[in-house]
């Protein structure tokens, strides 16, 4: 039989009254914020197919531009461990989708530079970094549920071996600028060589070993990750990292950096490298039983 033994001075009664509060505060939390949680506007929408993407442990090149003594270098290669499913929409959002955020006045209209014969099969393409947020506040309010862009490191989670590898492949030690000129030259002309301006239907180009499907084709995500320039020193630590907020990275065949207003990225908007073929979108659903609540404080405003 096992036997309790207390220590001298404290009683059973005094441990049992704080987890009992903390059991009480909880569960007023979880019904706080499911009363944060938004409302479905109008009918409700449908949630949009998505895979879960089980925890694991990866290996993730930063995104950015990296330099060490004034010369361009690879970004480090981190190991990520995510401990938490990711639930990700499996196919971008398609033409038909999104007009239908047009059509309640809550996005404003796509530019595509091709007009699909069937916009329910094909990525809705022609729209921004801004475009793609109102869209996914729209389906938050549709669906009651919160949508939100991924991030640069979501979509490497998710896609799999199907994620580029934006090295140079160039010694780090190396001071001579032609060596980066002509890996540069090599990359950039190999992008330009798998270009197609046409948006391709939804299944064209397959799916990660995770299930998500069309990564990689010639439509690339705009992601929730801002475009970094970071400078680092002999010994590869960080002496300035700076974000510019008003551009972020959309990834595909490779990553872009495009300002948030670019709906053609072929029209000059590609902040750094070969612009995208197109840009498109798919969303992250916050699983979490908290989500609410935090959305509706970082809409107030907080930083969180």
């Amino acid at each position: 039989m096992a036997v309790l033994v207390s220590k001298p001075g404290i009683s059973w009664t005094s441990l049992a009254f704080p987890a009992v509060l903390l059991a009480g505060l909880a569960g007023t939390l979880a019904v706080q914020a499911d009363l944060f949680r938004p409302a479905p506007a109008g009918p409700v929408l449908d949630e949009p197919m998505t895979v879960e993407v089980a925890p694991r442990t990866f290996q993730y090149r930063d995104s950015g531009e990296f330099f060490r003594n004034g010369f361009a270098v690879d970004g480090p290669v981190e190991t990520v461990t995510i401990r938490r499913p990711l639930t990700i929409m499996k196919y971008q959002v398609t033409a038909a989708d999104y007009g239908r955020c047009v059509a309640d006045g809550a996005c404003p209209p796509a530019e595509p530079s091709y007009v699909p014969a069937d916009p329910a099969t094909t990525p809705a393409t022609g729209v921004s970094y801004d475009d793609a947020v109102a869209y996914a506040g729209w389906l938050s309010a549709r669906t009651g549920e919160i949508w939100t862009l991924p991030t640069d490191r979501d979509l490497a989670f998710a896609a799999g071996s199907r994620f580029p590898d934006d090295a140079l492949g160039v010694d780090i030690n190396s001071t001579n600028p032609a060596d980066r000129w002509l890996a540069d030259y090599r990359r950039e002309a190999a992008r330009k060589a798998s270009r197609d301006p046409v948006p391709q239907p939804l299944g064209r180009f397959g799916e990660s070993e995770f299930g998500l499907a069309d990564f990689a084709g010639n439509v690339w995500d705009w992601t929730a990750t801002c475009s970094r320039r970071v400078n680092l020193d002999e010994a590869g630590a960080v002496v300035k990292d700076t974000q510019s907020c008003g551009v972020y990275v959309a990834s595909g065949k490779h990553r872009a950096s495009l300002s948030s207003f670019v709906r053609n990225p072929k029209g000059g908007g590609c902040a750094v490298g070969v612009p995208p073929d197109n840009v498109g979108f798919r969303l992250v659903k916050d699983t979490r039983w908290y989500a609410g609540l935090l959305d509706t404080l970082r809409r107030k405003g907080l930083p969180f």
